[in-house]
Protein backbone atom coordinates (compact mmCIF):
# COMPACT_ATOMS: atom_id res chain seq x y z
CA UNK A 1 0.00 0.00 0.00
CA UNK A 2 1.26 3.32 -0.36
CA UNK A 3 2.41 5.70 2.26
CA UNK A 4 0.53 8.46 2.80
CA UNK A 5 1.41 11.49 5.59
CA UNK A 6 -1.92 13.47 7.09
CA UNK A 7 -0.81 16.83 8.25
CA UNK A 8 -3.26 18.06 11.25
CA UNK A 9 -2.34 21.82 11.09
CA UNK A 10 -5.41 23.12 13.08
CA UNK A 11 -6.93 26.40 12.63
CA UNK A 12 -5.01 28.32 9.38
CA UNK A 13 -5.80 31.52 7.34
CA UNK A 14 -7.53 30.36 4.32
CA UNK A 15 -4.85 32.54 2.10
CA UNK A 16 -1.65 30.75 3.81
CA UNK A 17 -2.90 27.86 3.44
CA UNK A 18 -3.67 28.67 -0.05
CA UNK A 19 -0.18 29.44 -0.68
CA UNK A 20 0.76 26.41 1.74
CA UNK A 21 -1.06 23.47 -0.24
CA UNK A 22 0.69 25.26 -3.33
CA UNK A 23 4.01 25.23 -2.88
CA UNK A 24 3.59 21.52 -2.09
CA UNK A 25 2.36 20.91 -4.56
CA UNK A 26 5.14 22.16 -6.86
CA UNK A 27 7.59 19.89 -4.69
CA UNK A 28 5.31 17.33 -4.92
CA UNK A 29 4.98 17.69 -8.62
CA UNK A 30 9.29 18.01 -8.57
CA UNK A 31 9.45 14.43 -6.68
CA UNK A 32 10.80 15.88 -3.30
CA UNK A 33 8.43 14.92 -1.19
CA UNK A 34 5.42 12.26 -1.11
CA UNK A 35 2.01 12.32 -1.45
CA UNK A 36 0.08 14.07 1.82
CA UNK A 37 -3.02 14.68 3.11
CA UNK A 38 -3.73 18.45 5.01
CA UNK A 39 -6.26 18.38 7.20
CA UNK A 40 -7.30 21.78 8.77
CA UNK A 41 -9.60 24.73 10.07
CA UNK A 42 -10.94 27.89 8.65
CA UNK A 43 -11.27 31.40 9.35
CA UNK A 44 -14.82 32.52 7.75
CA UNK A 45 -14.08 32.71 3.97
CA UNK A 46 -15.56 32.58 0.81
CA UNK A 47 -14.18 30.60 -2.42
CA UNK A 48 -14.75 31.64 -5.63
CA UNK A 49 -14.00 28.25 -8.52
CA UNK A 50 -13.49 28.54 -11.66
CA UNK A 51 -16.45 28.10 -13.42
CA UNK A 52 -18.32 30.46 -10.45
CA UNK A 53 -21.23 32.26 -11.09
CA UNK A 54 -21.06 35.95 -9.57
CA UNK A 55 -24.74 35.87 -8.70
CA UNK A 56 -24.13 33.31 -6.23
CA UNK A 57 -22.50 35.40 -3.90
CA UNK A 58 -25.62 37.06 -2.18
CA UNK A 59 -23.62 38.30 0.77
CA UNK A 60 -20.52 39.64 0.05
CA UNK A 61 -20.12 41.60 2.65
CA UNK A 62 -17.74 41.45 6.33
CA UNK A 63 -16.26 38.22 4.59
CA UNK A 64 -13.16 38.01 2.54
CA UNK A 65 -13.41 36.38 -0.57
CA UNK A 66 -10.96 34.75 -2.39
CA UNK A 67 -10.72 33.75 -5.94
CA UNK A 68 -8.98 30.27 -6.98
CA UNK A 69 -8.25 27.85 -9.41
CA UNK A 70 -10.07 24.98 -8.85
CA UNK A 71 -13.35 23.82 -10.45
CA UNK A 72 -16.85 24.25 -9.21
CA UNK A 73 -18.60 27.40 -7.76
CA UNK A 74 -18.70 29.28 -4.53
CA UNK A 75 -18.63 27.48 -1.33
CA UNK A 76 -18.11 28.96 2.17
CA UNK A 77 -15.67 27.74 4.59
CA UNK A 78 -15.70 28.74 8.24
CA UNK A 79 -14.98 27.19 12.03
CA UNK A 80 -16.92 23.49 12.53
CA UNK A 81 -15.63 22.54 8.78
CA UNK A 82 -12.90 19.69 8.30
CA UNK A 83 -11.14 20.47 4.97
CA UNK A 84 -9.23 18.87 3.25
CA UNK A 85 -6.41 19.14 0.73
CA UNK A 86 -4.72 16.00 -0.60
CA UNK A 87 -1.74 17.06 -2.60
CA UNK A 88 -1.49 13.17 -4.58
CA UNK A 89 0.15 12.26 -7.64
CA UNK A 90 -2.10 10.55 -9.93
CA UNK A 91 0.41 8.97 -11.86
CA UNK A 92 0.76 6.75 -9.02
CA UNK A 93 -2.74 6.00 -9.21
CA UNK A 94 -4.84 6.83 -11.90
CA UNK A 95 -4.08 9.21 -14.36
CA UNK A 96 -8.19 9.97 -14.34
CA UNK A 97 -9.71 12.94 -12.64
CA UNK A 98 -13.56 11.77 -12.90
CA UNK A 99 -12.18 8.58 -11.32
CA UNK A 100 -10.08 11.12 -8.42
CA UNK A 101 -13.45 12.98 -7.78
CA UNK A 102 -15.15 9.70 -7.40
CA UNK A 103 -13.03 8.60 -5.16
CA UNK A 104 -12.79 11.49 -2.72
CA UNK A 105 -16.23 10.93 -2.63
CA UNK A 106 -16.36 7.29 -1.44
CA UNK A 107 -13.39 8.05 0.83
CA UNK A 108 -15.95 10.39 2.53
CA UNK A 109 -18.86 7.92 2.26
CA UNK A 110 -16.64 5.44 4.36
CA UNK A 111 -15.94 8.07 6.81
CA UNK A 112 -19.55 9.11 7.37
CA UNK A 113 -20.47 5.40 7.44
CA UNK A 114 -17.76 5.46 10.23
CA UNK A 115 -20.18 7.89 12.42
CA UNK A 116 -23.24 6.07 11.61
CA UNK A 117 -24.84 8.26 8.54
CA UNK A 118 -25.81 7.26 5.51
CA UNK A 119 -24.25 9.27 2.61
CA UNK A 120 -23.58 8.80 -0.68
CA UNK A 121 -23.93 10.60 -4.18
CA UNK A 122 -26.48 12.75 -6.33
CA UNK A 123 -26.71 11.94 -10.09
CA UNK A 124 -24.65 14.31 -12.25
CA UNK A 125 -23.61 16.54 -9.14
CA UNK A 126 -20.01 16.20 -7.31
CA UNK A 127 -20.16 16.23 -3.54
CA UNK A 128 -21.53 13.98 -0.69
CA UNK A 129 -25.12 13.90 0.45
CA UNK A 130 -27.23 12.66 3.16
CA UNK A 131 -31.37 11.68 2.63
CA UNK A 132 -31.00 14.55 0.16
CA UNK A 133 -29.08 17.21 1.97
CA UNK A 134 -25.15 18.46 0.96
CA UNK A 135 -22.91 17.76 3.48
CA UNK A 136 -19.47 17.77 1.15
CA UNK A 137 -18.36 19.61 -1.17
CA UNK A 138 -15.61 18.98 -2.95
CA UNK A 139 -13.43 20.91 -6.05
CA UNK A 140 -9.99 20.42 -7.02
CA UNK A 141 -7.08 21.41 -9.23
CA UNK A 142 -4.26 19.30 -10.72
CA UNK A 143 -1.34 19.93 -12.45
CA UNK A 144 0.75 17.49 -14.19
CA UNK A 145 -1.21 15.26 -12.48
CA UNK A 146 -0.56 16.00 -9.10
CA UNK A 147 -3.64 17.26 -7.12
CA UNK A 148 -4.46 20.37 -4.71
CA UNK A 149 -7.44 21.95 -3.24
CA UNK A 150 -10.05 19.18 -2.07
CA UNK A 151 -12.74 18.87 -0.34
CA UNK A 152 -14.90 20.33 3.18
CA UNK A 153 -16.94 18.35 5.18
CA UNK A 154 -19.42 20.12 7.83
CA UNK A 155 -19.05 18.72 11.33
CA UNK A 156 -20.33 21.41 13.44
CA UNK A 157 -20.49 24.05 11.15
CA UNK A 158 -22.87 27.07 11.39
CA UNK A 159 -25.18 26.16 8.33
CA UNK A 160 -26.47 29.97 8.75
CA UNK A 161 -23.57 30.41 6.91
CA UNK A 162 -24.40 29.48 3.67
CA UNK A 163 -26.90 31.68 3.85
CA UNK A 164 -24.39 33.97 1.95
CA UNK A 165 -23.90 31.93 -1.45
CA UNK A 166 -26.04 29.50 -3.24
CA UNK A 167 -23.78 26.54 -2.38
CA UNK A 168 -21.67 25.08 -5.44
CA UNK A 169 -24.53 27.37 -7.47
CA UNK A 170 -27.32 24.64 -7.07
CA UNK A 171 -30.40 26.98 -6.30
CA UNK A 172 -32.65 25.39 -3.51
CA UNK A 173 -29.80 23.22 -2.49
CA UNK A 174 -29.83 22.56 1.90
CA UNK A 175 -26.58 21.92 3.85
CA UNK A 176 -26.44 19.82 6.72
CA UNK A 177 -23.25 19.09 9.21
CA UNK A 178 -22.43 15.53 11.28
CA UNK A 179 -23.68 17.19 14.02
CA UNK A 180 -26.92 17.99 12.57
CA UNK A 181 -27.41 14.57 11.24
CA UNK A 182 -26.94 13.20 14.42
CA UNK A 183 -23.29 12.76 15.13
CA UNK A 184 -21.16 12.71 18.42
CA UNK A 185 -18.36 12.37 20.27
CA UNK A 186 -17.77 9.29 22.41
CA UNK A 187 -16.23 8.94 25.82
CA UNK A 188 -13.29 11.34 25.45
CA UNK A 189 -13.48 11.62 22.09
CA UNK A 190 -14.82 14.90 20.71
CA UNK A 191 -17.05 15.05 17.50
CA UNK A 192 -14.16 16.49 16.04
CA UNK A 193 -11.71 13.76 16.67
CA UNK A 194 -13.89 11.14 15.40
CA UNK A 195 -14.98 12.77 12.08
CA UNK A 196 -10.58 13.12 11.85
CA UNK A 197 -9.89 9.63 12.47
CA UNK A 198 -13.24 8.32 10.14
CA UNK A 199 -12.32 10.55 7.38
CA UNK A 200 -7.95 9.14 7.75
CA UNK A 201 -9.64 5.69 7.48
CA UNK A 202 -12.03 6.49 4.58
CA UNK A 203 -8.74 7.57 2.60
CA UNK A 204 -6.91 4.17 3.65
CA UNK A 205 -10.15 2.52 2.01
CA UNK A 206 -10.96 4.13 -0.78
CA UNK A 207 -7.13 5.26 -2.03
CA UNK A 208 -5.63 1.65 -0.71
CA UNK A 209 -2.81 3.68 1.04
CA UNK A 210 -1.07 3.30 4.24
CA UNK A 211 -1.89 6.57 6.33
CA UNK A 212 0.83 8.24 8.87
CA UNK A 213 0.35 11.30 10.69
CA UNK A 214 3.07 13.48 10.17
CA UNK A 215 4.84 15.18 13.42
CA UNK A 216 3.95 18.54 14.29
CA UNK A 217 7.22 19.88 13.06
CA UNK A 218 6.18 19.38 9.27
CA UNK A 219 3.67 22.33 9.87
CA UNK A 220 5.01 25.66 9.22
CA UNK A 221 4.13 28.45 11.69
Amino acid sequence: MKPLDVLLAGRVPYRAALAWQRALAEERIAGRRGDLLLLLEHDPVVTLGRTSDSGNLLQPEGIDVVEVERGGDVTYHGPGQLVGYPILDLSGYRQDLHWYLRTLEDALIVALARLDIAAGREPGRTGVWTSGRKIASIGVHVKRWVTWHGFALNVTTDLAAFDRIVPCGIPGVVMTSIEREGGRGTGDESLWMRTVDAVIAGFEEAFQVSAQRAPAEAIPA
